[in-house]
């Protein structure tokens, strides 16, 4: 029942693997892979990669089988197969939702983005407004925001949420956009206004807020046009192009100025999420 609505595509045995403990007989065991899609993705090429391993094992077992047996199952869980399949799977949404929230403001000019780090943090009464305004350009167009937690992760959450749907992948996100920043040094170490090394090992860590210019390289990592609505006075609405190439797909997020982003969806499509502890500034 578990794989109940996925295809059986590939078997591969990938050979018998002997450890000898310390002191201990010779343990023996198979280990192969078994490959399973949803069968609605059976022409994609998506795969998800399950491991087993059988075989006859004596009933004094080492420490070294076990921990041999541990690795090879690691091994597998620590790919990066999960999010490949989790944006797969959110693509066929995505493209949907996509052409819909487009033209809900395709009449409204974007202005031009520079990426920056984040300002100054607005006082309980400013940000308070700000809320109300970003709450009332959503129900204008018709939007909603997907809550995320606010745990210092929420840009990542929120982009995460947008590529794979699923908001708890953004240790990964931020792993790509730190990628991006080492790769490509010269694209944005001019906007950051400290040593580019201090600023990269402050953003590689889990809890720090991202900015403009994760964002930034975000869109360029991904190939996505960021649709940012903003709680800006005098802009409601700014587009974050990558460069070089042409957009495959847009994220959108609303940016609560300084405070918070969440993910965004029309109003009605918002996903059922199971609550999770939330931390508010405000």
């Amino acid at each position: 029942s578990l794989l109940r609505g996925y295809r059986w595509v590939n078997l591969s045995l990938e050979g018998r693997e002997t450890i000898q403990g310390l002191g201990k007989k010779k343990q023996s065991f198979d280990a192969f892979f078994v490959w399973v899609l949803p069968l609605r993705f059976a022409s994609s090429g998506a795969v998800l990669p399950i491991c087993f391993s059988r075989g006859s094992m004596n009933e004094s077992h080492s420490n070294a089988s076990v921990s041999s047996s541990s690795s090879l199952n690691s091994s597998v869980q620590d790919t990066e197969d999960d999010q490949t399949i989790a944006s797969i799977l959110a693509e066929e949404e995505q493209s949907k939702v996509d052409g819909r929230l487009g033209k809900r403001l395709s009449h409204l000019d974007s202005i031009p983005h520079t990426p920056r780090v984040n300002g100054e943090i607005p006082d309980v009464n400013h940000a308070t407004l700000d809320h109300e305004r970003l709450s009332e350009r959503l129900v204008t167009y018709g939007l909603a925001g997907l809550q995320m937690e606010g745990d210092g992760n929420c840009q990542f959450r929120a982009l995460a949420d947008q590529l794979f749907r699923n908001p708890d992948y953004h240790k990964h996100v931020r792993k790509q956009v730190i990628k991006q920043f080492k790769h490509f040094r010269k694209l944005y170490e001019g906007y950051v206004p400290m040593p580019y090394r201090s600023y990269l090992k402050k953003m590689k860590k889990s809890g720090e807020w991202g900015d403009h210019v994760t964002l930034q390289a975000a869109a360029d990592r991904f190939g996505a046009k960021i649709c940012l609505v903003t709680s800006f006075r005098d802009t409601c609405y700014i587009e974050i192009l990558p460069k070089d190439k042409n957009p495959t797909r847009e994220l959108w997020l609303s940016f609560w100025s300084e405070v918070h982003y969440n993910s965004l969806y029309a109003s009605g499509d918002v996903p059922t999420r199971v609550a999770r502890k939330k931390y508010w500034l405000f």
